[in-house]
């Protein structure tokens, strides 16, 4: 894993194409512990930041493939966000569902995620596009050795297929 520096100071065309990006916005906005600014929170809204360099990035290893003449799977293939189980009801579950739908965007730019029907995001979920997929679930540390319960949600995106559930 290679540190890239300040996010707001990326380009995603000048960045090496790599398979995954990971990243995980300050949970600080979206906890229910927090003040529940939530993705327009200043910390929070670096996850548009992380978007906004995955659909550069894309954009150029597109564009590097047409002029090579290749036919290669568009990099990055995968992203993964982690944040907090608060992520779920912040601004009444609009933020998860603007997540999810900002993620589903950069495969599919028209794409439109509804709220579910119960209007509650459930701990574990997936959505199947038209060639990419996107799949979360909350994990708690305890059970991977660190000895505190920490839950979050691990949400992972498949750009090019139906791998990430």
């Amino acid at each position: 894993m290679r540190h890239m520096g300040d996010i707001t100071q990326l380009k995603g065309t000048e960045l090496p194409p790599v398979d995954i990006i990971a990243g995980g916005s300050p949970c600080q906005d979206l906890s229910v512990a927090g003040k529940r600014a939530g993705l327009a929170g200043e910390r929070s809204g670096l996850f548009m930041e992380q978007i906004r360099i995955v659909k550069e990035m894309r954009q150029a290893d597109e564009e590097r493939q047409r002029a090579n003449g290749t036919d290669e799977p568009v990099r990055p293939r995968y992203m993964v966000w982690e944040n907090v189980p608060g992520a779920f009801s912040s601004a009444d579950g609009e933020d998860f569902r603007a997540v999810l739908e900002e993620t589903c965007r950069i495969a599919n730019g028209a794409t439109s995620v509804p709220r579910p029907p119960a209007g509650r995001w459930k701990s574990a979920g997936a959505i199947l596009g038209d060639g990419f997929s996107i799949a979360w679930r909350v994990l708690d540390a305890q059970y991977w050795g660190v000895p505190q319960r920490r839950k979050r949600i691990f949400l992972v995106t498949d750009f090019g297929g139906d791998a990430a559930p």
